[in-house]
């Protein structure tokens, strides 16, 4: 039987989900893991959404001409200060003994 991923907001939310598991965590870098379970977290967001320039550098000085701008398909770029935590998480979801995953996060506003 393969494991079960647990992504949380942040780290304090991922210690309380490792300890309601009731399992012996074993703690790593920037993750928790026991026999049948992982439990990892973000740092708020992980990515956000590329500025109109990354699209095409006419959009770099905003004009009426060039709105609405309504791409296609929208980018996303990695945050910076997180990058780390992002090829963490990145590198749990694509383990081969993963079976499940589970968004432990809020809604938001």
């Amino acid at each position: 039987m393969g494991k079960s991923v647990y992504i949380a907001e942040k780290p304090s939310v991922a210690q309380e989900f490792a300890k309601a598991l009731k399992e012996n965590m074993s703690r790593r870098d920037g993750y928790l893991e026991s026999e049948h379970s992982i439990v990892t977290w973000c740092v708020g967001h992980l990515v956000t959404m590329s500025y109109p320039e990354a699209y095409d550098e006419k959009y770099k000085r905003w004009s009426l001409q060039t709105l609405p701008f309504l791409p296609k398909e929208f980018k996303y770029e990695v945050i910076p200060d997180v990058k780390k935590q992002f090829g963490i998480v990145k590198s749990l979801l694509t383990r081969e003994d993963v079976e499940r995953i589970y968004v432990c996060t809020d809604s938001g506003r």
